[in-house]
C-alpha cells in the first residue's frame, strides 16, 4: 500500500479557527493573517460558483475577508464552526453582489428604454400653452383698466413699483394697491391656490 505524500504544510497540523477567529476579535493581526491563509482558497471557491467571473470572485472574496476581519468578535461558536460562518458570509454577499449587477442591468435597461421615449409631446405642449395664454387673456379682461395695465407693466414689461405708478400718473401706494389686487383677481379667476 503506498503512502499519501503531502506537498506543503502537514495536513494534521490545521490551525484552530475558533481560537484563530477569537484573537482576531481582539486586533491580533497574526491570527487574522492565519484565518486568512487557512480559509481564503474555500472562500474563492464559494464565490466563484455563484458569480462565474474570476476578477468579481476575487474582489467579493477580498471583501468577505475584510468583511470577518470587521466582524470576528460577533462570530458566536453555538451557531456552528468558524468556516461555516466565513463560509456563509462569502455566499450571502456573492449572492448581493448578483442581486446587485442585476439590478444595475434593469435601471440601465430602464434608462435606455426612457432615452428613446420623447420627453414630451411637443402638440400637446403646444396646445396646453395656447390655452394657458387664452385663459391669462380671458382673466386679464375680468379685471379694471387700471388693474389689468397695472399688471401688463409690472409682468410683461418688467417695470417697478415706483415705474408702474409713474406710469399711470398714481401716487406709489395706490398703484401697488392696484396691482395687488388685480393680481389676487387673477389668482382667483385662473384657480391657482395661494
Amino acid at each position: 500500500m503506498k503512502e499519501a505524500v503531502h506537498i506543503g504544510r502537514n495536513p494534521s497540523a490545521r490551525p484552530d479557527l475558533q481560537q484563530l477567529i477569537h484573537e482576531v476579535a481582539l486586533g491580533d493581526q497574526d491570527s487574522f493573517a492565519a484565518v486568512y491563509d487557512a480559509v481564503a482558497g474555500s472562500v474563492l471557491g464559494v464565490v466563484r460558483t455563484v458569480l462565474r467571473d474570476r476578477a468579481q470572485s476575487e474582489e467579493v472574496a477580498q471583501e468577505v475577508l475584510v468583511e470577518v476581519w470587521r466582524t470576528a468578535p460577533r462570530y458566536r461558536p453555538e451557531r456552528g464552526t468558524v468556516i461555516n460562518w466565513i463560509l456563509t458570509l462569502a455566499h450571502r454577499r456573492a449572492v448581493d453582489r448578483v442581486r446587485s449587477v442585476e439590478a444595475a442591468a434593469a435601471r440601465d435597461h430602464k434608462a435606455a428604454l426612457l432615452d428613446r421615449t420623447p420627453e414630451y409631446d411637443e402638440v400637446t405642449e403646444q396646445v396646453e400653452t395656447r390655452l394657458e395664454r387664452e385663459q391669462v387673456r380671458r382673466c386679464l379682461r375680468t379685471l379694471t383698466e387700471i388693474q389689468r395695465q397695472s399688471v401688463t407693466l409690472a409682468y410683461y414689461r418688467g417695470l417697478t413699483y415706483r415705474q408702474v405708478a409713474e406710469s399711470l400718473a398714481l401716487p406709489l401706494g395706490p398703484g401697488k394697491t392696484r396691482r395687488r389686487d388685480g393680481l389676487i383677481r387673477l389668482r382667483d379667476c385662473l384657480g391657482v391656490s395661494a
